[in-house]
């Protein structure tokens, strides 16, 4: 197959809609959790200080893999309204349907983005 046909590009622009929307109520969420804790030790007690701030960094690392995946989300989203959705940044070649199921935000073909992960 050469190329997406229109029901395939719909059901998957429809898949990274709602992925957008929850992405961004993560987000949304997650803002708050991920704010200054307080220093007051009378407040709060050390060890639930320290927890506190356990929390807030993975918060803070939460956020940043929401806020990563929302950016891919968005480019395939302008991919698809550019007409250029589903094809590999790397190799140009379609990127198969399973895997845009799967992953509707990628980039990369399968081949191509395993000769990423090795490269890491």
């Amino acid at each position: 197959m050469d190329v997406l046909d229109k029901q395939q590009i719909q059901s998957l622009q429809d898949q990274l809609l709602r992925l957008r929307t929850e992405l961004n109520e993560q987000l949304e969420i997650s803002e708050q959790a991920a704010g200054v804790v307080t220093l007051d030790q009378t407040a709060v007690g050390r060890v639930s200080r320290m927890d506190a701030m356990q929390q807030q960094s993975m918060a803070k690392s939460t956020r940043e893999k929401a806020s990563s995946k929302l950016k891919k989300v968005q480019a395939a989203l302008q991919a698809i309204s550019d007409n250029d959705y589903g094809y590999c940044r790397k190799c140009d070649e379609l990127i198969a349907f399973k895997r845009l199921q799967a992953q509707p935000e990628a980039q990369l073909c399968i081949h191509c983005q395993d000769k990423v992960d090795r490269q890491q």
